[in-house]
């Protein structure tokens, strides 16, 4: 039975400012930095190589556990995995769910004390690579599962005794899900909805949560909230453990999306939910913090698929367009095919060279990955979904067709245009590409915000931008001068990248260019100030960049690397050698970018659209679309639906 719209629910959304939004997502992140970052360096101009070569290598006895691992999910994958069924009736089955379980796939990442198998973050990820290419919505189900649900955020934050209770059953019987996202609050958080008011010890919970991936089949909730200030409680955005099964909590829908057919995602109603405060992650006020923190490693679980979907486009570009004849040769051997395999070879390469960099460094835990870890998500999705549209453009017309009626026509079920539309959502999910921009850029400038951010608010005083002035001066006086020269200008640089294959130019232009970044950088802020943060387009470019030469550090190393192991080194060097190449006029183009753009006329344009000015433009065609709202009504209440909640046991 669903709501009637004679009974609309009374709103009690947040009202917040712009600035009010900012100033709770900037007291959520971590301020410090108490780790070098090589990815941080690299936006200040300094490229520190020695953060990242030689290639830090496991353990033996992980690689071990991990490979292991790795040959029974396998098996498991080639023998009980039906991706094609999954696809057809959008639904992962029962048994194919249990055997995970009795696998240890869902405790991947749990240590062993719980019942988990205790795999590293490299290993989880190429786990994850794996499922991933067998079915991608069996990827998310785990990754959501274990990368942002119940055993990460207890990881990190959770109690001796949240552990023992929670993770032996997250180990091998229990599903998680993550809840942030509601109707109307996406990457906004300062506007949450969902309420948490204490009574006594416990906490009742009241709210919506949307695309909650996993909800639909959870048994264990995070769920997000936001506690009223009172006396003996801070308040805040909060992080709590809920059960699935409590009474007042309600699966409202199972919601059906253009790709990840199989994804068990829904809408959760929480009404009057009794939740004992021991379940309660952290303190009141740390939801948030908890959450990008989680996210700082859990992002890596994202482009891990990412590196599974580009194997599988190279793999089939290639038996493909050596089949295919066209005017007397194989279809590879024309130059306008020839190149995008050569694009999607080497981007290939290069993602799992920034996948397993980041992930082994998130292992060693000796440096802050929090930049790694978003511009690989960033780099990989964006990337991954250029390799799937050229997989499908070199296929041609079977790439438009779906599997099943390629097979009906007697033809090899290739399901690229399923890949191209399941690796849509990678742009959106875990923060999209638009706020991954503006996340890392504001990590990339923090040092000069550090030093420099009293003298461009508008809010401070003449005593506190004097103050910030002072330093600032001292900090320029010393940082400025480095980057007028530097390695990247010796010609004899990073010589020992040159094995038949010189890679060392290469790395001599990461280091120039990163130089060049950071002197662009300050230039745009000494021009706009405070204006900075609007400028979404110029800061959208500086990191492209910055991944760019990230991706191309970490192709260079792990390319040496597999040279010094003898595995593949001089394949590994053409690789990395065509990747930087490629890189290096994608670098070019977004520095041309930087300054002769169309922001400008872009933001005109837009301020027409919204006023009506251009709606002229819009005669001559039928909207499909129904009347409905825009945004559903999420007004906390009783819910008036059957609950569409399918534990699976």
């Amino acid at each position: 039975m669903s709501a009637t719209p004679e009974t609309p629910r009374s709103p009690s959304r947040p009202t917040v400012t712009e600035r009010e939004a900012r100033q709770v997502a900037e007291a959520a992140r971590e301020q410090d930095w108490r780790k070098p970052s090589f990815a941080k360096e690299l936006f200040l101009g300094r490229f520190r190589l020695d953060l990242i070569h030689p290639h830090p290598l496991p353990a033996d006895e992980h690689v071990q556990r991990g490979e292991e691992f790795l040959a029974k999910l396998r098996d498991f994958c080639e023998t009980k995995i039906d991706g094609a069924r999954i696809e057809r009736d959008a639904l992962i089955p029962d048994d194919v769910i249990t055997g995970l379980k009795e696998l240890g796939a869902f405790g991947m990442k749990i240590d062993t004390k719980y019942g988990g198998l205790g795999l590293t973050q490299v290993y989880y990820n190429k786990a994850l690579a794996l499922v991933g290419s067998a079915n991608p919505a069996i990827g998310a189900l785990l990754s959501a599962h274990q990368s942002i649900g119940v055993p990460q955020p207890l990881k990190i934050f959770g109690t001796r005794e949240q552990k023992e209770t929670f993770l032996p059953r997250c180990a091998r019987t229990d599903i998680s899900a993550f809840l942030l996202t509601e109707p109307d609050v996406g990457s906004d958080p300062a506007r949450l909805a969902t309420t948490a008011v204490p009574e006594g010890d416990e906490y009742v919970l009241d709210g919506v949560k949307l695309w909650t991936t996993n909800g639909v089949v959870a048994d264990l909730l995070v769920v997000m909230a936001r506690v009223p200030k009172s006396e003996g409680h801070r308040g805040g955005i909060t992080a709590f453990v809920v059960e699935a099964a409590s009474e007042g909590v309600t699966v409202e829908n199972r919601n059906a999306f253009m790709g990840l057919r199989g994804l068990e995602n829904g809408v959760t109603r929480f009404h009057r939910v009794r939740v004992p405060a021991t379940h309660r992650i952290g303190e009141e006020g740390q939801g948030l913090k908890i959450a990008l923190t989680t996210l700082n490693t859990g992002r890596l679980s994202l482009p891990a698929m990412c590196v599974g979907s580009g194997k599988w486009c190279l793999k089939i570009a290639r038996e493909w367009s050596a089949a295919r004849e066209q005017w007397g040769k194989p279809v590879a051997l024309h130059e306008a095919v020839g190149s995008k395999i050569a694009f999607i070879a080497a981007t290939t390469f290069a993602l799992e060279a920034v996948v397993d960099l980041s992930s082994q460094m998130a292992d060693e835990d000796r440096n802050d990955i929090r930049i790694e870890a978003a511009l690989a998500k960033l780099y990989g999705s964006e990337m991954a979904w250029l390799m799937a549209d050229e997989l499908v453009q070199i296929r041609g017309g079977r790439g438009f067709e779906t599997a099943e009626s390629l097979r009906a026509r007697g033809e090899r079920a290739v399901p690229a245009e399923q890949m191209l539309r399941d690796l849509r959502i990678n742009r959106i999910f875990e923060g999209s590409t638009e706020i991954m921009h503006l996340l890392i850029a504001r990590e990339a400038v923090d040092a000069h915000l550090s030093v420099a951010g009293d003298l461009i608010d508008p809010e401070k005083s003449l005593g506190d931008k004097a103050k910030a002035g002072a330093g600032a001066g001292l900090f320029y006086a010393k940082w400025l001068p480095k980057l007028v020269a530097g390695p990247g200008q010796l010609p004899g640089s990073y010589g020992g990248f040159k094995h038949g294959v010189d890679l060392s130019g290469h790395l001599r232009y990461v280091e120039r260019t990163s130089r060049k970044l950071a002197r662009s950088t300050f230039y745009a802020m000494s021009r706009w100030q405070g204006r900075m943060e609007t400028k979404q387009g110029f800061l959208g470019r500086i990191v492209d960049i910055g991944a760019e030469l990230f991706a191309m550090s970490a192709a260079c190393v792990r390319a040496e690397l597999l040279r010094g192991r003898g595995e593949n080194g001089r394949e590994a060097y053409q690789l990395a050698d065509a990747f930087c190449r490629q890189a290096r006029i994608r670098v070019e183009e977004l520095f041309d970018r930087l300054w002769t753009n169309t922001d400008d006329i872009d933001r005109k344009v837009v301020k027409g659209v919204l006023s009506g000015t251009y709606e002229w433009l819009e005669q001559g065609v039928i909207d499909p679309s129904d009347d409905g709202p825009w945004i559903a009504d999420a007004s906390p209440g009783p819910s008036e639906r059957e609950n569409a909640h399918r534990p699976i046991r």
